[in-house]
């Protein structure tokens, strides 16, 4: 083998050898004529083949070349690490409000230089000489612009002090919270804009913002730029970190004595700073806030002068618990109306009636068609609420001006809840009957039923009746207002007219609403035929405003139109129905006893061949299994034997040792006999 590499190794030697020889040849043979081909042809003589113009493609083509091109972009961050982000943010936020806040020097980053043993310290400047000289102008002083507008303003050295000081604060604000003002947070512009209108309410003003006028009295002119910083510098005092409020107390202490839009911004913060993918125990806690932020609104709804425009505000973030959480938001909405319909059975087992609730119950309704979808055929939650609006319709009698007002309340959610699955409410047009029933003169008797809780005749069956002309004259369209739920506050009888005719006005609307969603129903002449009676021939049309009469005019036209349509009758489908598959054996005849059937000299040969495969297969799964048996078997007679032998070697050794410590102990002992 080794002279065998040998002669190889020679071999390309050799070749090697011989192709640098060629090599060397060939350069030298070119050397010799390349003077012969050095020969250039003049440039006259020389013809310049004409350059083809560029076509249309070409051009694109080019002009795509020179493009920008797309530059990659940041990778996708999942919902963890937005929220990571998120509260890591927020938090240094709230480490540099508090460090502000005890008024700790911040540390300057950029580190000193190195100072050598034979520095002199020389390393400053002097300071210049700001001495301004004393010149005229057109017989006039002089002066830097910054003394020109301070003259100009007239203001003492306090209010200067004042403004210095306040733009010294915005400045710092600016700098520090920069991060948060940039992102779109709680205190983007749209929010900042808003609170500034929002602040002009003087119920909703805080004590900050009350000092802060206080300072803005004592400064005779700012600049707009000034103005519009103040709400921003508020909601930048607020913590940029909350934790869950472990009760409702404790959410109740956190929301208190706060404007509208810095409630919203704390509820904010706490989901963001609290969001499940950061902690084990935060999607706990996040849906107990749900039931607090629901007890919450519930209790701003329930006070004497309800506080209609922070309720509206605080079902954004309800609904964003909702869809975090939607199983623990659905138990407590179901939850809350369990109390109210248990509430209305209790009354009705003792009373046999039912007061309407106040606003703050009704108010459940409503944020349920929000929360949840209301167009399911079947529902967790709006389904339970269907049935308590409809006894609630149909077991509260209408006895006070008040009732009418709840009673259309539920009206209107009842016509939001099926707007898109135009699902017929028979309760919403008995309600609506019995209210125009209020507004018609007592008679012996009428061509229409009245169905429970109105009464034919009884002491509020003349309830809506209207009985001035000049009031009717005076009234002017406007929505109704829902605090009237809870009690009208005069005794005026012009407003008190003016309410009748409003609840008149939204009823009617609300028949409209109903022709229109159920006009294409069989059994639409019969269900609207006692209202269209009532309108017509009962209700005292010409002493309401125009208005009103219009819109009874086109409720007639609507119903007549929609009842005009025939009847459309039964018939067989045009279809026959197709049969079911009958379930009947193939019998197959049986030429020969015992041997296989088939069809023809293929199917029998393909049978064949099956049969065999499937008896090969088997016999190679059975060699396989029996393989496989043999090697374990010895695999389990090597193992044992290498475990007897490693016995034996263990028992072998623990008895030399025994034997060691045997001599050892004796001649221990010996010695111990010789001393």
């Amino acid at each position: 083998m080794i002279a065998k590499s040998k002669i190889e190794k020679r071999e390309r030697q050799s070749q090697k050898e011989k192709a640098l020889e060629l090599t060397e040849k060939l350069d030298s043979d070119w050397k010799a004529i390349q003077g012969l081909l050095s020969h250039k042809t003049p440039k006259s003589e020389k013809v310049e083949p004409e350059k083809p113009k560029p076509d249309d493609y070409d051009m694109m083509v080019r002009q795509l070349v020179f493009d920008i091109k797309a530059k990659p972009s940041d990778k996708m961050k999942s919902e963890e690490e937005i929220a990571k982000e998120e509260q890591e943010r927020l938090q240094k936020l709230e480490a540099e409000r508090l460090r502000r806040m005890n008024g700790e020097n911040v540390k300057s980053k950029k580190k000193p230089k190195h100072l050598s043993a034979d520095d002199l310290m020389d390393g400053f400047i002097l300071d210049k000489d700001d001495r301004l000289m004393l010149s005229y102008k057109d017989g006039k002083m002089n002066l830097p612009e910054s003394e020109e507008i301070e003259l100009k303003t007239g203001g003492n050295d306090q209010d200067a002090a004042a403004v210095v000081h306040e733009d010294s604060n915005d400045a710092e604000e600016g700098s520090d919270a920069g991060d948060d003002e940039d992102n779109a947070d709680a205190e983007g512009s749209d929010e900042e804009e808003e609170s500034n209108a929002s602040d002009n309410h003087s119920d909703l003003d805080s004590n900050g913002d009350s000092e802060e006028d206080e300072v803005l009295a004592k400064v005779t002119k700012k600049s707009k730029k000034t103005i519009k910083k103040q709400p921003k510098e508020d909601s930048s005092q607020l913590p940029f970190t909350f934790d869950v409020p472990e009760s409702y107390e404790d959410f109740e202490s956190l929301l208190n004595e706060k404007p509208t839009e810095q409630q919203v911004i704390i509820l904010e913060r706490i989901q963001k700073c609290n969001h499940p993918s950061l902690a084990q125990g935060n999607k706990a806690k996040l849906e107990k806030l749900f039931g607090f932020l629901l007890d919450y609104i519930m209790k701003l709804a329930a006070q004497e002068t309800p506080d209609l425009r922070t309720v509206d505000k605080m079902i954004i973030p309800l609904y964003n618990l909702c869809q975090m959480f939607p199983d623990a938001a659905a138990d407590c909405v179901r939850e809350a109306l369990q109390d109210i319909a248990r509430i209305v059975n209790e009354a009705v087992e003792s009373k046999g009636r039912a007061a309407y609730p106040a606003l703050h119950v009704l108010l459940h309704f409503k944020i349920t068609g929000m929360l949840f979808p209301t167009s399911d055929f079947w529902h967790p939650v709006v389904t339970p609420a269907f049935t308590v609006m409809s006894q609630l319709l149909t077991k509260c009698p209408v006895a006070s001006l008040e009732d009418v007002a709840a009673g259309l309340f539920l009206g209107c959610v009842f016509l939001e809840f099926v707007s898109l699955s135009k699902r017929f409410i028979p309760e919403l047009i008995n309600f609506l009957l019995g209210i125009l029933h209020l507004a018609t003169p007592r008679k012996a008797s009428v061509d229409y039923v009245v169905v429970p809780p109105f009464k034919l005749h009884g002491k509020s069956s003349e309830l809506l009746l209207i009985d001035s002309t000049e009031d009717s004259a005076s009234w002017v369209k406007k929505n109704l207002p829902l605090t009237a739920i809870n009690g009208l506050d005069t005794e005026d009888k012009t407003e008190i007219n003016h309410f009748k005719i409003t609840c008149i006005s939204v009823s009617l609307d609300l028949i409209k609403r109903c022709v229109d969603n159920y006009g294409t129903l069989p059994s639409f002449r019969e269900i609207f035929s006692p209202i269209e009676k009532i309108i017509c021939e009962h209700l005292p049309r010409n002493m309401y405003p125009e208005k009103i009469q219009d819109l009874c005019k086109k409720i007639l036209e609507n119903i007549e139109k929609r009842s005009k349509k025939p009847y459309s009758p039964l018939a067989f489908e045009k279809q026959m129905p197709v049969p079911l598959k009958m379930f009947i054996p193939k019998v197959m005849p049986v030429l020969e006893f015992g041997k296989k059937q088939g069809c023809n000299k293929v199917e029998r040969e393909r049978k064949r061949l099956i049969h065999k495969h499937k008896r090969e297969f088997k016999g190679a799964v059975r060699e396989i299994r029996r393989d496989n048996q043999f090697l374990a078997r010895e695999k389990l007679s090597e193992t044992m034997q290498r475990d007897a032998e490693r016995k034996r070697k263990t028992k072998e050794l623990y008895n030399s040792l025994a034997m060691q410590e045997g001599e050892w102990k004796a001649l221990k002992k010996r010695k111990r006999k010789g001393k």
